[in-house]
């Protein structure tokens, strides 16, 4: 089999429907980027979500924060595509989030927060936790309102940190300057997979897109019935 052959999408009816389509990722992340790519998907645009993402967390469950989170990107990419008069075929947004002990690690924000990021992540007990919710969005034929079907997924992995790794191998990782844009401050596709013991769970979700639920959310968000949408969590 020819790389070409081997880097085009499978021979599904989701794949199928979308080519020759607008397919919008509501993601800047290059590693969404890169696993979409990894399925197949090459043809699609990136528009970043103006969404502020400032909910407060005290108010939502993880799995609330995470869907509220992703859908309310998806909404406003999709929204602004209408004002502009280019209705997409797809809308594909989401959200990545790190627990460790019930509280929300969040992106490193300088080498010192990172260092010591790293470090809670490897001596707490439990493994900790990454949620990433998926949220799709597809236009109706019917004029039904809202006028498009929106579905979300939220997925969980368990990640077990090595227990071995010296304070001097995180600095070190810290110095490499990989995940200075990732929850919980480690790439577990790159260096940062040295930093991991064993996962438990989809390891694309750790990346940031669980690639088998997000391809049955594609086919659910575009070929569920206008009068049967329901969101996942609903």
């Amino acid at each position: 089999m020819s790389s070409n052959t081997s880097n085009l999408p499978l021979n599904l009816p989701v794949f199928e429907f979308l080519r020759n389509k607008r397919v919008i990722l509501a993601s800047g992340s290059p590693r969404r980027k890169d696993l979409l790519n990894q399925i197949g998907l090459y043809d699609f645009e990136v528009v970043v979500s103006e969404f502020a993402e400032d909910l407060d967390k005290s108010k939502y469950t993880v799995h609330e924060y995470v869907q509220h989170t992703a859908t309310e990107k998806a909404i406003a990419v999709y929204k602004r595509q209408i004002e502009q008069g280019y209705e997409p075929a797809l809308i594909i947004a989401a959200d990545t989030i790190v627990l460790s002990e019930n509280v929300v690690v969040e992106k490193p924000k300088n080498p010192m927060d990172h260092f010591h990021m790293l470090k809670g992540l490897r001596d707490e007990l439990l493994p900790h936790r990454v949620f990433t919710s998926i949220a799709c969005i597809a236009p109706l034929d019917e004029p039904v309102y809202p006028g498009y079907n929106l579905q979300n997924h939220t997925e969980e992995t368990q990640v077990f940190f090595a227990k071995d790794v010296s304070d001097e191998f995180l600095s070190a990782y810290v110095a490499s300057g990989e995940a200075v844009d990732a929850a919980g401050g480690y790439c577990i596709q790159g260096k940062g997979s040295l930093l991991i013991d064993r996962i438990a769970g989809d390891y694309n979700n750790v990346v940031g897109l669980p690639l088998k639920a997000l391809v049955q959310l594609m086919e659910k968000t575009i070929f569920q019935d206008a009068g049967d949408q329901s969101s996942e969590d609903e």
